[in-house]
């Protein structure tokens, strides 16, 4: 496949799916087809649409929440930064999680060189959606060095928090929240995230979306 350039570059678009390249040509591009998202998964270049409402409506709340953390609770400096749509580096891999917080540093993070201390995805509809999301992504992500994965599921109507454990060589732990509950974390203390206000933003907003097509 060929490839698209510029004169400052490489110019990332939808034809340009499946096209191989190196991390070091992936982080180089400057410039897309801002319709649509790009990652790199071991050495080829995928492109997917934008996430839907029912991703992006909830990630806007949790970014809300995150930040009114930050800067009203009294431990809020424990939280350094949080992107949405923010790409998490693996040695031949650029995945873009839906959204990366950092914590613990006590200083603004370089998004190209600090991993996230945090990644959560939004779950898409799509089997293979979930499987990225529920296995692929999990696996990847920790072996970055990343401490917890969060995983919010609307359509399952819960959260999965995946969390490195401190035993050498043990076992990631696995809490499950129900649509009802809350999660807490030791790596941002005293944050609480109440799962049901981030899963009635998505079904606001899909409902909107819904009863457009009709």
């Amino acid at each position: 496949m060929s490839t698209v350039i510029q004169e400052t570059g490489l110019y990332l678009c939808p034809e340009m799916a499946g096209t191989f390249m190196t991390p070091e040509e992936f982080d180089s591009v400057d410039d897309c087809d801002e319709l649509y998202k790009y990652e790199l998964v071991h050495g080829v270049l995928v492109v997917s649409p934008p996430p839907s409402v029912g991703e992006r409506g909830p990630n806007q709340i949790l970014g809300h929440l995150l930040l009114r953390y930050q800067e009203e609770h009294p431990q809020g400096s424990a939280l350094d930064h949080t992107l949405p749509e923010s790409y998490v580096r693996t040695p031949d891999s650029r995945r873009r999680a839906d959204r990366s917080i950092w914590a613990g540093l006590g200083r603004t993070p370089d998004e190209r060189r600090d991993t996230p201390t945090i990644a959560v995805e939004f779950v898409s509809i799509g089997k293979r959606d979930r499987e990225r999301d529920y296995v692929i992504k999990r696996e990847e992500y920790l072996a970055t060095g990343i401490q917890e994965y969060w995983i919010i599921d609307r359509f399952a109507r819960r959260m999965t928090a995946i969390r490195q454990t401190d035993v050498s060589g043990g076992e990631p732990a696995e809490i499950v929240v129900d649509e009802n509950g809350s999660y807490e974390t030791p790596l941002l203390p005293g944050f609480v995230l109440p799962l049901a206000r981030l899963l009635s933003e998505a079904d606001r907003l899909e409902q909107a979306r819904n009863a457009d097509r009709d």
